[in-house]
């Protein structure tokens, strides 16, 4: 067994990894727990709730571990081209679904519905109102969220096998 060596390719492997899988845990906990809790709420604390979150996430430390993947992924990809092909298409899988899957339908998707809902002023709104803004926003909003949290999860774990054989000679 080969001792662990850390150059530059293993730190931009391990750091694109820890990002990749922060995020997929924040996904997770957002489609496991968070979005079925505030669910239950009535539709104007159900709408405030999520303003309000929404208005918070959005804040330097998460978008460093949304954004890093985006860029190091690719970079990991590059820097691992030399490696055995299997590695390359890993880290090439792993970049591309998060790519896809997380990048581009965050901005695509939930971007734009989230704006649609911070652009609401919830103080004046009536019950029909909210009513229909709801159905506008949540059952869309939370289906894009289970593709972000299942592409997150699948590069994440892609990421994880290429650690484990990214010295392998088989």
């Amino acid at each position: 067994m080969e001792p662990f060596i850390v150059d530059a390719k293993t730190i931009v492997l391990l750091l694109t990894t820890l990002l990749t899988g922060l995020l997929a845990g924040i996904f997770f906990t957002w489609s496991n727990a968070i979005t079925p809790g505030i669910g239950r709420l009535d539709d104007i604390n159900y709408l405030s709730a999520f303003q309000n979150m929404n208005r918070t996430i959005v804040n330097p430390l998460f978008l460093i571990i949304i954004m890093g993947p985006v860029f190091l992924s690719f970079v990991t990809a590059y820097l691992y081209k030399s490696n055995h092909s299997y590695i390359l298409w890993l880290l090439l899988l792993a970049a591309i679904l998060y790519f896809v899957g997380v990048f581009l339908v965050t901005i695509i998707g939930n971007i734009p519905l989230n704006n649609l809902l911070d652009k609401t002023d919830l103080t004046n709104i009536s019950l029909e109102e909210a009513r229909s803004l709801r159905d506008k926003f949540e059952l869309k909003w939370n289906n894009l969220h289970l593709v972000r949290t299942i592409t997150s999860t699948l590069s994440f774990l892609l990421l994880i096998i290429a650690c484990l054989f990214r010295n392998s000679n088989f």
